[in-house]
């Protein structure tokens, strides 16, 4: 089992799209992922085909709540891969467990507990701010998946997002894992190729070959509740997403780590 944080500190970058169409693409791979849904607003929920998901309390937030084990939270998804949902409860889980050192730990806890025996791929979707909830995240996975949109504001915030995961990695006494995806490429601007070339510059191989272009499809598909395969498998969107997800495996991103 290996578990993939999607997340950055900044807003609008594609960190839902990205962890949406991946776990489509590895389901499409006979991959069987599962996809954990930790932001409040429950967009990766709403996309995946899930339009009752955000109104109960089933979802993640009755892990935090209620102790409700994750496999009895499964849903399954329209397009075959499986989902713990989200809901507005989640918005109260950082006030109920603020003061708690213990509480960053509960989900890695109840992966283990739960789902390791799956051997499914777990993609985590964060909301944009590091609290309890992207810290539960955080400490569960083997690795973190930066998306990182084409322009000036999301450059500088990459670097921020670089430093607060430094100083994790120093506090904690553990390394994380991290690639970045450049996110909403306009080919026709010469800003794309230069927020490109600047993160290649800075972060070298880190940074995946792969970039994920402006495209209406992605924007759309959402707002039927599907991935881009199932709203328009020959898209742009739909090709770079599988180069991604391809990229991704044979990179080895979505194996196991290997205890040491």
């Amino acid at each position: 089992m290996a578990v993939i944080t999607v997340f950055n500190q900044k807003g609008g970058v594609g960190k839902t799209t990205t962890c949406l169409n991946l776990a489509a693409a590895l389901a499409m791979g006979q991959r069987h992922p599962i996809a954990l849904d930790l932001d409040p607003q429950g967009h990766l929920s709403l996309a995946s085909g899930l339009k009752d998901a955000t109104l109960s309390d089933a979802g993640m937030a009755a892990f935090f709540r209620l102790n409700t084990p994750l496999a009895k939270l499964l849903r399954d998804t329209p397009a075959g891969w499986q989902i713990v949902s989200s809901s507005l409860g989640l918005s109260k889980i950082d006030a109920l467990y603020g003061s708690d050192p213990k509480a960053a730990t509960l989900l890695k806890k109840g992966l283990s507990e739960d789902l390791a025996l799956t051997g499914a791929p777990i993609l985590i979707d964060c909301c944009p701010m590091l609290g309890v909830l992207t810290l539960n995240a955080l400490l569960a996975s083997d690795r973190v998946l930066i998306p990182v949109s084409a322009d000036f504001l999301s450059l500088q915030g990459v670097h921020l997002l670089d430093s607060a995961l430094n100083v994790l990695e120093v506090k904690l006494k553990r390394l994380f894992e991290r690639r970045i995806v450049v996110t909403r490429f306009d080919a026709r601007r010469k800003l794309s190729y230069e927020i490109f070339d600047k993160l290649r510059d800075r972060y070298g191989s880190v940074v995946c070959n792969t970039r994920i272009s402006e495209n209406v499809a992605l924007a759309t598909s959402p707002m039927h509740g599907k991935d881009v395969f199932a709203y328009a498998p020959h898209s742009p969107g739909a090709a770079d997403y599988k180069a991604l997800t391809a990229e991704l495996i044979n990179s080895g991103f979505f194996e196991e780590r290997v205890a040491v």
